[in-house]
This record gives C-alpha cells, sequence and structure tokens, in this order.
C-alpha cells in the first residue's frame, strides 16, 4: 500500500489560515479549515512558508508544483530558518508596562504589539496575583538589570581596590563568600577595563602533592626577603600545612636564631606543638657541624625536624612567600620598619581569617579549616549567608585546651586558656 500523498495548500488558504489564527486562535483556526494545528501553528510562525509572512493578500498567480509547505534539509544548519533565536528578556519596568496593555487590550493583541509570547504574559499575570496574596515575589518588581550589573562592577572594582595583588579568580571567590555570585570571565572583564593586566607567570610541571592529616600535624618554616627603604629585613613565617593557617611570624634584619626560637615559643603557646616542622637548611634552623639550637628545642619538645632536600618539599610556604610579596610587598610602600611590622601583622590577620584559598577549595579561609569549621561554613555560603555570617559559627561544642602543665626555663608553669596562671620553681 502507498503512503498517503501530502495535502497542498494555495497561498490563499494559507494567508487565510494565518489571518484567523491571529483573530481566534490556532486550534480554533485549524478546527474550522480541517487543517493540522502544526501547519497552522508553523505558517503563523513563519517556519514554513514565506508567504505566511506578508501581511499582503496572497497572489492569484499558479502556483508551482513544488511551492507545498516543506521542511528545510536537517544539514542545512546555516538557514535562517533553523536558527534558534535567543530568548528575550524584559526589565521588570516593561513587564509592568505589557501586562497594563494586556488588561486593556487582551493577551492576543498585546502578544502582536510587543512581541511576546501569550504563555509569558499569562504566566507574570499569575505571579502578579500571587504576590499580591504574599505568596511570591512580583515580576514587575526589582532593580533594573543595567542597574544590577552597575552594583556588580562597583562590588568587583572596590574589592579590587582595597586589595591590589588579588587576581580575577581571587576576587571573584572573596565575593562569592560575601554572597555576590559571579564568573571569573565578568571579573577579569570589568577589571581590565579599568587597567588590569594578567602577569606572566612560568609555570612548571608538578605532578606530586602531599597534605598534612590534622591541624599541627605539620608546620613550614622559612625566611622572606625583603628591602624596606635601604634597610634589609628578613620576615620569619610558620605555616600550618593542613589549614595553610600562620600560626607565628617575626621580622629581622638577619637570619638569626634568637628570633628563630622565639618566634617558634610564642607559637606554640598560643596554638600548641607540631607533630614535626619542615625547613631548608638555612643556618638559623640547621647546623652542619654539631646540633643548633633550634634542634635542641624540638628536641626537648618531642617535635621530629626535616629538612627539605629540594624546594618542591617546602613549596606550600614558598607560593605563600609569593602571594605575600605581590599583595602586601609590591603592592604598599613603607616608610620605616615599624610600620611594615603593623601592615604584616594586619595582613596575616586578614589573610587567615577573610582570605579565601584556591588550595581550600576557592570559598574557605585558613581559619575555617584549621578550627574545624569548614563544613560548617560551606553549608552557611550554600545557603546564601554570606559577609560576617560565615564568620558566627559556634566554637561552644569544640574541644579547647583549658589546663596546660608545661616547663620553662626549669620551672613548671600552670597556664589557663593560654595564659600563665603561676610558676612553681625546682
Amino acid at each position: 500500500m502507498k503512503g498517503l500523498q501530502r495535502r497542498q495548500y494555495s497561498d490563499q488558504e494559507v494567508a487565510e489560515a494565518v489571518r484567523l489564527a491571529k483573530e481566534i486562535g490556532c486550534s480554533q483556526a485549524a478546527r474550522r479549515l480541517g487543517i493540522s494545528k502544526k501547519s497552522v501553528d508553523n505558517w503563523l510562525r513563519g517556519r514554513s512558508r514565506q508567504s505566511a509572512l506578508s501581511a499582503e493578500p496572497a497572489s492569484t498567480s499558479p502556483r508551482p508544483e513544488t511551492s507545498s509547505p516543506a521542511r528545510p534539509a536537517p544539514h542545512d544548519s546555516t538557514s535562517s530558518e533553523t536558527k534558534r533565536k535567543a530568548a528575550r528578556r524584559y526589565t521588570p519596568s516593561q513587564r509592568a508596562e505589557i501586562l497594563e496593555y494586556a488588561s486593556k487590550h487582551g493577551i492576543s493583541a498585546t502578544s502582536r504589539k510587543f512581541g511576546v509570547s501569550r504563555w509569558s504574559v499569562r504566566d507574570w499575570k499569575r505571579k502578579v496575583e500571587r504576590a499580591a496574596q504574599g505568596k511570591g515575589s512580583s515580576p514587575t518588581s526589582g532593580a533594573d538589570p543595567k542597574t544590577i550589573e552597575e552594583q556588580r562592577d562597583r562590588e568587583i572594582l572596590s574589592m579590587w581596590r582595597v586589595h591590589p595583588g588579588l587576581g580575577p579568580s581571587q576576587i571573584r571567590n572573596q565575593l562569592r563568600r560575601k554572597g555576590v555570585k559571579v564568573s571569573v570571565h565578568t571579573v577579569r572583564r570589568v577589571m581590565e577595563d579599568e587597567g588590569y593586566r594578567p602577569p606572566k607567570v612560568k609555570r612548571e610541571p608538578h605532578d606530586q602533592f602531599y597534605e598534612a592529616i590534622r591541624p599541627n600535624h605539620i608546620w613550614h618554616l622559612d625566611f622572606l626577603h625583603r628591602h624596606i627603604n635601604r634597610a634589609s629585613t628578613f620576615t620569619l613565617i610558620l605555616l600550618d600545612d593542613h589549614s595553610r593557617f600562620v600560626v607565628g611570624h617575626g621580622v629581622d634584619d638577619a637570619e638569626r636564631a634568637d628570633m628563630v626560637l622565639r618566634t617558634f615559643e610564642e607559637a606554640v603557646q598560643r596554638h600548641g606543638r607540631p607533630e614535626m616542622v619542615l625547613h631548608d637548611k638555612g643556618s638559623a634552623f640547621w647546623s652542619w657541624r654539631g646540633i643548633s639550637r633550634f634542634t635542641r628545642l624540638l628536641t626537648e619538645l618531642g617535635v621530629d625536624q626535616i629538612a627539605a632536600e629540594h624546594k618542591e618539599w617546602n613549596g606550600k610556604l614558598e607560593v605563600f612567600n609569593a602571594n605575600l610579596s605581590k599583595e602586601l610587598f609590591d603592592a604598599q610602600r613603607f616608610y620605616d620598619l615599624s610600620e611594615m611590622r603593623r601592615r604584616l601583622a594586619t595582613h596575616l590577620h586578614w589573610y587567615n581569617h577573610q582570605r579565601t584559598s584556591h588550595a581550600l577549595g576557592g570559598l574557605l579561609v585558613p581559619a575555617d579549616r584549621y578550627y574545624g569549621r569548614g563544613e560548617e561554613v560551606l553549608s552557611m555560603i550554600e545557603a546564601g549567608a554570606g559577609g560576617r555570617d560565615v564568620h558566627a559559627v559556634d566554637l561552644r561544642d569544640r574541644a579547647l585546651t583549658l589546663f596546660e602543665v608545661v616547663s620553662r626555663g626549669g620551672s613548671a608553669e600552670i597556664r589557663l586558656m593560654g595564659r600563665t596562671l603561676f610558676s612553681v620553681p625546682e
């Protein structure tokens, strides 16, 4: 049995179907003329017949046999008929104007005048009615998209001006933690419009990685050498491997063992004793002949000492020092050493408690992981809490060391929450 032949329609029939569909709708027009609803809908949208797009009466000239409605070939992806139109976005004020016109002239007339689908008009109307009952937001209220974009750009530039050493991805993470969602591409575009130029970085392949399993498992120690107004300074950084939390720091004019001992003991008193330390073979840490003073201190405290054989072993602290140079020393000018010490302390506090880290997933700060509140902070960020709310995590259920008995200078000290209550001499 041969297949059914496709019915042929004249231009007059197509024009009449389009005219009737505009008046009473596709379903009623198709039912009245005995034509499939799909065909009428295609003609109304101009998908199949060019004559359906014309408002003039169809020509009475004889129609060639090949003028029947036919879809373009599937492989013709460049045809204008097969291109999908991008959805148009309407501002709240435009939606209000459309709904006001629809209330006076009807939905079909509104759709023809403004070029918006009847489904969208009905959907906006339902949402407005639900908003009047207090069951949702109204599509006719809210800020204009241009105003929102301007506010977004101000947030980006404000964060960048306060911290000019941060790159686009870091700015994006800082804003995300505050509750502002924006892409890295948008941040980079806004920053480049204001003069930002990405630095050229030489990256070397490195496929080996390790990380401590808990806080105070491994501490990294290293010096950062900088010149402040012709004065040579050496900044000692103590970094926790698990959380990237700076547990201590010190500044001196040379790599001296006295400053290392003093800084390390202060960090132990405040944050507890680490299980092991990792450093290079600098003279302040390591002695090639005999035993260094720092080694004696670690032996007394029962801390394992690891001297890095390759620079990659201490890579986390090397990256931190590079970021510290870019974000602090290269971005600010210091008048004297005392000002440098104050700003360094402020920057390190901001780093611990407010600067997001890519190594921690992009949204957490070192303090979140060091104090064990990472999951709670992430859940609050995903729930929409931003800014200072993520720091208001309750710490009352966490185990804290209240009392300590330590030996210092041959005398036993009893401490409460890090403060010495009294000493017991030998």
